[in-house]
Formats: structure tokens, C-alpha cells, sequence
């Protein structure tokens, strides 16, 4: 079982700025994804960004050019500055790695870390 540690996160007003961090441990083949997911009260956890071993991304529209994902060259910890923050950003945000064990090699397991409060005020 991979484990996800998250840190970062915190209060801040409108227009500053958070970083958040993300390491995984524990025993996997390979990582084939590497992600920031976001759930506010009331709302369905919606994708942020994510990262792939190749360093393509993608980001949701709400955060494209004030938010930037990046990975360790293991390609093992996320990483997420957020810019420019608005009251809109407030939400528990989860790390999720895609991950394939060696016994599995044709398979992959979805892995959650165990979310980060960030809040911003206007």
C-alpha cells in the first residue's frame, strides 16, 4: 500500500498565495499520475490539476494561469502554487496518485492523501 502525506495549506486573503505538497511513499511499481483534487462544502470533489511522468498537465479551467503543478525529478512529491487566490479556491484540497504495483502490472489503484484545508477570505 502507497501512502500519500500532505502539507501546505492554510489561511490567506484574497489575491495571495499557498503552496501545497505532496509525497508518496511505501511500495509501488510506477506512478503513472500525479494530481490535485479540491472539495468545497456542498460540492463534488472536482479535478485541480494533474501531472504525468512525461510532465504533460492539465489544469481546470477556474485555476489555468494562476495555479502551477510541478513533480521532484522521482517523480514521488506534487507540488501546487497557488497565485492569485480567490474566496472561490476555499476547499479541502487531496493529493491523488495513480499507481501500479508489481503484481499487478496490467492494473492501477487510485491513492488519496488525506486533504488540506486552504482558505481564503475576501
Amino acid at each position: 500500500q502507497a501512502h500519500l502525506e500532505e502539507s501546505g495549506g492554510g489561511s490567506v486573503q484574497a489575491g495571495g498565495s499557498l503552496s501545497l505538497s505532496c509525497e508518496v511513499s511505501g511500495p509501488t511499481f510506477r506512478i503513472n499520475r500525479l494530481g490535485w483534487y479540491r472539495q468545497a462544502p456542498g460540492k463534488q470533489r472536482e479535478l485541480v490539476a494533474e501531472i504525468r511522468s512525461d510532465d504533460s498537465t492539465k489544469y481546470s479551467d477556474s485555476v489555468k494561469g494562476r495555479f502551477t503543478i510541478s513533480a521532484n525529478v522521482h517523480y514521488n512529491a506534487v507540488f501546487l502554487q497557488m497565485n492569485t487566490l480567490k474566496p472561490d479556491d476555499t476547499a479541502v484540497y487531496f493529493c491523488n496518485a495513480d499507481i501500479t504495483h508489481e503484481i499487478r502490472p496490467w492494473d492501477s489503484v487510485q491513492y488519496w492523501g488525506q486533504g488540506t484545508q486552504v482558505t481564503v477570505s475576501s
